[in-house]
């Protein structure tokens, strides 16, 4: 088995970026998920209410501000984040400081009501699991390739047995991972417990239970009924739906693509 693919999203329910390589810190990659849209109250914004959120190209200049793009807006670079700290709001955005005014005005136009742009600091004096528990979905998604095409394969035969034309192949950014895997089992990662990744070693902190944000085609911004729909027929208990893992580092270092994945 081997790591496929290594993705990042540096402004949380937007498009993802993939890299050849990624720092793993103790909260999970380096630059992963610290920037998000707020309303004024502090409750963050997500797909499965703005899916236009998945229309945005977001990425981390050197400065350590943001660069963001979307269809039918303007280009905008974002200095980086040095406004006031935000109160501790609904979704526990402490330590999360305001972004430049322009970022709020563009992310309203483009969300059509009050919108903040916020970066939260690095969380260096929490613990991973304090930190998996909250708003960043954490610390690291991991999905397996041939757990995908088994998927597919299921909605496939579903379709049919509907009398429907089988859809495409659902693209893996629908699942928001931020490791991909090729070469095991499919849903073999169900009974791992820890996993090696090159020279980084991880423990499953709990299998991934599946929102709806799923539903939302990442590229075109149109909901369906799928993966949710078979994903309930095939993979449902305790009330929810399972696809991939939460992972947890027990030590640091550099995760490379084409790394051996060994599972424990």
């Amino acid at each position: 088995m081997e790591l496929a693919e290594i993705r990042t999203y540096p402004l949380k329910s937007t498009k993802g970026i993939s890299r050849p390589s990624a720092q793993v810190l103790p909260w999970g990659l380096e630059g992963d998920r610290r920037w998000a849209v707020v309303d004024p109250l502090g409750e963050v914004f997500w797909v499965g209410e703005h899916p236009r959120l998945l229309s945005v190209s977001a990425a981390e200049t050197p400065e350590g501000g943001l660069h963001l793009s979307a269809k039918g807006m303007g280009e905008l670079k974002v200095p980086p984040a040095t406004g006031d700290t935000i109160p501790s709001g609904p979704s526990g955005l402490d330590r999360a400081v305001l972004a430049h005014a322009d970022a709020h005005e563009w992310f309203t136009r483009l969300l059509g009501r009050p919108a903040r742009l916020i970066r939260r600091d690095d969380p260096a004096g929490r613990t991973v699991t304090e930190e998996s528990r909250g708003l960043w979905d954490g610390p690291l998604l991991l999905v397996s390739r041939s757990s995908l095409r088994r998927l597919d394969d299921w909605i496939a035969e579903g379709a049919m047995e509907r009398r429907e034309r089988p859809p495409a192949p659902l693209d893996i950014a629908r699942f928001r991972p931020n490791a991909v895997i090729d070469g095991a089992e499919p849903f073999a990662e169900d009974a791992w417990t820890s996993v090696r990744i090159g020279g980084i070693d991880f423990r499953v902190s709990e299998l991934c239970d599946r929102c709806a944000a799923t539903v939302w085609d990442p590229s075109t911004q149109d909901r369906g009924k799928e993966p949710l729909r078979t994903l309930a027929g095939h993979r449902r208990w305790d009330g929810k739906t399972w696809f991939g893992l939460r992972l947890a580092p027990e030590n640091l270092g550099e995760l490379r693509v084409g790394d051996e994945v060994r599972p424990g």
